[in-house]
């Protein structure tokens, strides 16, 4: 007689779906047997990593037999040095998504609650469910806002109550693209009482050239209550080191700390996150890529006579005015990889990273010919 397992699992787990991720390359090419496939699902960057960081790499490559720095000592400094902050207050994480987790297993429990938005970023309802607490999802902008399907401050505000302890606020947000102005933010964040904690989810703020766009790192002294994350899959491109950050009050990173994993970073993600920091050229050429591909990629919608959302971020996403997972399937076989988001309340809609111009040129023709346009 076998064991029921699932049974033995807590609650939230027992219903937990898991986060899908983008479809691997290697993986169509295996099932399709095709060669030269594209990759536009995951928001990664075209330019890959900065020279900097790949020498850094190889150098440390030696070392990799020695466990390394648990409390990730250099990168701490590095990060203290560029932003101005103090180290005491950083959390370095397996990738920013591993801090969205120490927070659940730090603040929240059965009984407790946490709030963000509809089509927000998949993995909050992951650890809120994981573990026990019960997630407040509140309405998104209507599709005529200027933010369509982005952030309700007011409608978040409106779902605080005695049991709330986190508010997820994703700026900006995955999969919209939309964002917060600096004034709005703070404006909610001085409503929301201090025993609240409220993480800005800054996965692609390096992204963003909007002058109203918040530098909320700003704010954590103001208040101690905010964590603020960051990622180096982004813009930084180190994506498969999986590395990122936090920024909040010294107390709050001292308590997450305590939940952390030994060596929860690896030496060679620290040593290559260090290097990439120094390398301010290749952010500025990696935004200017992505300005520029977005451009051409609503272009491209615009012949099509397709809508989109308007999107700060290194991705966009377009309104196919048709299911969007059939369309998926057949870019599949034209060899080109997106992200549908159908599991984040948008059916019609395909989230398209912004990849270099000729990336871009073919999608937007594998698109024309899937579509009949």
């Amino acid at each position: 007689m076998s064991c029921d397992f699932v049974s033995l699992a807590l609650s939230g787990v027992q219903h937990l779906k898991p986060y899908q991720p983008g479809k691997p390359i290697k993986e169509l090419e295996r099932e399709l047997g095709i060669s030269n496939s594209l990759k536009l699902a995951s928001n990664e960057n075209p330019l890959g990593p900065s020279p900097f960081a790949v020498e850094a790499l190889k150098s440390e490559l030696t070392a990799i037999a020695y466990y390394p720095d648990g409390n990730g000592f250099a990168l701490k400094k590095a990060l203290a040095d560029k932003l101005d902050v103090a180290e005491a207050a950083i959390t370095l994480g397996n990738g920013s998504n591993e801090i969205l987790e120490l927070v659940a297993r730090t603040f929240l429990a059965p009984g407790r609650e946490v709030i963000f938005s509809e089509h927000a970023f998949a993995v909050y309802p992951i650890v809120t469910q994981a573990v026990g607490a019960t997630a407040q999802i509140s309405a998104a902008n209507s599709i005529d806002h200027a933010m369509p399907y982005g952030h309700d401050l007011d409608a978040m505000q409106a779902l605080i109550n005695d049991k709330t302890r986190v508010i997820f606020v994703a700026n900006p947000n995955n999969p919209t693209g939309t964002w917060l102005r600096s004034d709005e933010l703070e404006n909610f964040i001085q409503g929301v009482p201090e025993n609240i904690i409220v993480v800005i989810d800054e996965a692609y703020f390096e992204y963003v050239e909007e002058d109203e766009y918040p530098d909320s790192l700003q704010w954590v002294s103001r208040y101690p209550n905010i964590i603020v994350t960051r990622t180096f899959s982004k813009i930084y491109g180190l994506a498969g080191l999986r590395i990122g950050y936090s920024i909040s009050s010294p107390e709050v990173a001292d308590l997450l700390n305590r939940v952390r994993q030994p060596f929860n970073t690896n030496s060679l993600a620290q040593a290559g996150a260090v290097a990439a920091l120094a390398d301010n050229n290749h952010v500025l050429s990696s935004v200017k890529m992505n300005r520029e591909g977005l451009a051409q990629l609503q272009s491209g919608f615009a012949e099509m006579g397709l809508s989109w959302i308007p999107s700060v971020a290194n991705f966009i996403s377009v309104n196919l005015n048709q299911p969007g997972l059939p369309v998926y399937q057949k870019l599949l076989h034209e060899g080109v990889i997106v992200r549908p988001v159908d599991n984040y309340g948008l059916p019609d809609y395909l989230r398209i990273t912004v990849g270099r111009s000729e990336q871009n040129e073919r999608v937007i023709q594998a698109l024309k010919k899937v579509i009949g346009k």
